[in-house]
């Protein structure tokens, strides 16, 4: 099977850096009924930054304002999903710098049954390229 890669849409909030707050946001979206596809925290700087991923953005939307979640505006990330095999991570990063891409951020895991996914961000003005070489839905 070959690797996929499908166009997504994320929403960012920015957070105060503290044990709760990614329970807190993730709890308020289980109880809205959003289903995450994917969803990533990190720190930025002395805040924290967390991305959501959902099969519906719209009602992402809405649950997060109900939930007193600001989420930056919408931008574009892919989804990778593949069968899982040596050098799935490097060819991914090997095609996009072939093209000239620079990778803002890849993250890869294995998913288990032989299978692996991972989220990958390039820059905006790079993702119409990137998608094409891609080959992305």
């Amino acid at each position: 099977m070959a690797d996929q890669f499908t166009r997504v849409d994320y929403y960012s909030v920015i957070v105060p850096h503290k044990p709760g707050e990614a329970a807190r946001a993730l709890t308020a979206l289980e109880k809205a009924g959003i289903n995450l596809v994917a969803f990533s925290g990190f720190p930025e700087g002395r805040k924290a930054q967390m991305d959501f991923i959902a099969s519906d953005g719209p009602a992402l939307v809405k649950a997060a304002r109900s939930a007193g979640l600001q989420l930056g505006r919408k931008k574009t990330a892919f989804l990778v999903q593949g069968a899982d095999h040596v050098g799935a991570a490097a060819a991914i990063a090997r095609k996009l710098a072939e093209a000239g891409i620079n990778i803002v951020s890849l993250q890869t895991i294995c998913a288990g049954e032989n299978r692996f996914g991972g989220l990958l961000w390039v820059k905006p003005e790079e993702v119409r390229k990137a998608a094409r070489i891609l080959e992305a839905k």
